[in-house]
């Protein structure tokens, strides 16, 4: 009976050994038992039997793979003076997390929302947006007409209601008309009162203060701007002094950007039907390169709007702690710690515990990686969402 516990013991730590999935705890325990096994026969079936239970116990390979408790004592377990420090300078640190501009949550989820293609298709006007700019209320344009300089005027304000004022001519409404457009109908007038024939007049925007858009979120410099013809999405970006980054309570920089961004559209701008819509564009795709058709034209009264990177943190035994982006949209506890470098050799795997946030609840998940990991249970792979605190315990053995 000796050598058949002996052998099974034995074998069960050289598996688990080279798998690199054993519990320190139970392979020191099961040393433990086999010394005591063979010198004391009197202890042998007693010793025997409690080294099996407790090996399924500290197993952790077979049975429930996540489980869900609320928020207790246990949260700090197993982990370091130091490390417990972090995880509540970190818990504090998301509790006073700005959840961003309340109006443009609001905005954003009670307003009809669009993919770049759908809002292309349903709009397909949108696509000439940059090619004529539209003159707007307070736009300052110089005005040059060839054979008579007299009538060359090298500023002039366009007021709130959208008319200039022309020697000979008098008002003239050109609001809402390209310059080409300006420069015809100054042409026709001049013409029309016997003033001169086949005038060439050239008319140039000098300050664009008529339409504007806004740049708000995660950029470095938020507010607004004046719109320029043939404005796009990146131009905007541009103009807001590019992205901003994130840093962490050491002040070290995070990387990663938000995967969407959005625009936030008002159809029909100043009239009675106005109305707005959402543009959800591919913001990584843009930055990248890969995804030119979401760079569209800017519109008057735009809002811009790039929210902030997801994060998710980890900390304890990995090899690699800190905050992370989500770099895709979907990321699993696996992939997680993968990011941080993988488990430290003291690591308690099958200890690993989540912390979130839901519905105002904090709770629990109490994570079995190694569980997840084995053939045949990938399936069970928990996903990562965003702000969830990964807490990875120390081995007590």
């Amino acid at each position: 009976m000796r050598h058949v516990f002996t052998c099974f013991f034995r074998g069960y730590i050289l598996e688990n050994r080279h798998k690199g999935g054993g519990d320190n705890r139970l392979f020191l325990f099961m040393n433990i038992c086999l010394a005591i096994i063979c010198k004391q026969r009197a202890a042998r079936l007693l010793l025997a039997a409690a080294g099996f239970l407790i090996l399924l116990a500290c197993s952790g390979l077979d049975g429930e793979v996540v489980k869900v408790t609320e928020v207790g004592s246990n949260l700090y377990e197993g982990l370091k003076r130091d490390d417990a420090a972090k995880l509540a300078e970190i818990k504090k640190s998301l509790s006073e997390k700005d959840t961003g501009d309340p109006q443009i949550v609001n905005i954003l989820g009670k307003t009809p929302s669009f993919s770049v293609l759908q809002y292309l298709a349903k709009y397909p006007e949108s696509m000439l947006l940059g090619e004529d700019y539209k003159i707007g209320g307070y736009d300052v344009l110089s005005i040059t007409v060839y054979e008579e300089k007299d009538l060359t005027i090298e500023s002039i304000r366009v007021s709130a209601d959208g008319f200039i004022s022309f020697p000979l001519i008098g008002r003239l409404h050109v609001a809402d008309t390209t310059t080409s457009d300006v420069e015809k109908l100054i042409a026709q007038k001049l013409a029309k009162g016997d003033y001169l024939l086949n005038a060439h007049v050239s008319v140039l925007v000098t300050k664009y203060e008529g339409r504007k858009f806004s740049v708000l979120g995660a950029v470095k410099t938020p507010g607004n701007y004046p719109l320029q013809a043939r404005e796009k999405v990146l131009d905007g970006i541009s103009k807001a002094n590019g992205l901003a980054s994130e840093s962490d309570n050491q002040g070290r920089p995070l990387s990663g950007e938000a995967q969407t961004a959005v625009i936030i559209r008002t159809l029909n701008p100043g009239k009675a039907d106005a109305s707005k819509i959402v543009i959800h564009f591919d913001l990584q795709g843009l930055l990248k390169g890969s995804d030119q058709l979401s760079n569209i034209y800017l519109a008057d009264q735009d809002v811009l709007y790039i929210p902030k990177a997801d994060f998710f943190y980890i900390i304890g035994e990995v090899k690699n702690p800190g905050s992370y982006a989500f770099t895709k949209k979907d990321i699993t506890i696996v992939e997680a710690i993968s990011m941080a470098g993988g488990f430290t050799r003291i690591a308690a795997r099958n200890k690993t515990r989540i912390v979130r946030v839901e519905n105002g609840v904090e709770k629990i998940l109490d994570v079995k990686v190694d569980a997840i990991t084995k053939a045949g249970k990938m399936i069970q792979a928990v996903p990562v969402k965003p702000n969830d605190l990964i807490v990875v315990p120390e081995s007590f053995f």
